[in-house]
């Protein structure tokens, strides 16, 4: 596994689409900046532009953009028509798809990290103020730490379609529509806690000034979408790639 891990890390550099993630990261901030020019009383710091930030990434931005690249460098394999191969050496799907996915949790990772980096260069450009480095600390680890489990949120969805030629296109729209419903559920701090989407701001302590996350419960839902991910996993067996309804070698 350690060894397809790495191999994933290395075809990495070939994905383009990688650098949609930090477009779509870029874009992420520049929403927010244009929030920031609506004149409606709000006194707008650097702390509460990188809380919108998050905000916004989670509503609208990530999970799809998530979805949209794993199931792209999944669905190369079957595209290339180099799966195949893969499973003749012989290599299981599950390991492979288990490998893409460590990768992507990475990536998502790392993701959080660009965008702290255009929260930061955001907020000087808008001339912002109370910037200060303990500020920028604390909204880089909410950002990776929110865009990792947003990845774990929407894990079920990508597996759910790897198997299907071209079918992360309707896992993103999926995706997208199970982030933005976030906006409705956070309404409610029960219900916050045990929807995968607004229970990442928990596992992040955004907003923690505000005392409305129960951590524990927040561990248990991502505790059982990992379990859930990790069972249709195991469920898969390699007879090939569905296309058309139909398994195909």
């Amino acid at each position: 596994m350690i060894r397809l891990i790495k191999t994933e890390l290395m075809k990495m550099k070939r994905y383009h689409i990688l650098w949609a993630g930090v477009a779509l990261m870029l874009l992420t901030v520049i929403l927010t900046l244009f929030t920031t020019l609506a004149e409606d009383g709000t006194v707008w710091t650097y702390s509460f532009f990188s809380e919108q930030v998050i905000k916004n990434n989670m509503l609208m931005i990530f999970p799809m953009c998530i979805t949209l690249i794993t199931g792209y460098i999944i669905n190369c394999e079957i595209k290339n028509d180099t799966l195949k191969s893969l499973l003749t050496v012989p290599v299981s799907f599950r390991a492979i798809l288990t490998a893409k996915l460590v990768v992507a949790g990475i990536f998502s990772a790392a993701l959080g990290f660009v965008c702290a980096v255009f929260t930061a260069a955001g907020c000087f450009a808008a001339g912002i103020p109370g910037f200060t480095v303990d500020g920028a600390i604390l909204s880089l680890y909410q950002q990776v730490v929110v865009n990792l489990f947003l990845y774990i949120s929407v894990l079920p969805i990508i597996i759910a379609t790897s198997r299907s030629r071209n079918g992360f296109l309707g896992g993103v729209a999926v995706a997208f529509v199970y982030g933005y419903a976030g906006l409705f559920v956070a309404g409610s701090s029960r219900l916050s806690q045990i929807y995968p989407i607004t229970a990442s701001l928990g596992m992040a302590g955004y907003r923690s000034y505000e005392a409305y996350w129960n951590l524990p419960v927040c561990c248990a839902t991502m505790a059982a979408v990992l379990a859930v991910s990790a069972g249709m996993i195991l469920c898969m067996k390699d007879r090939g790639i569905k296309k058309k309804g139909k398994l195909k070698f």
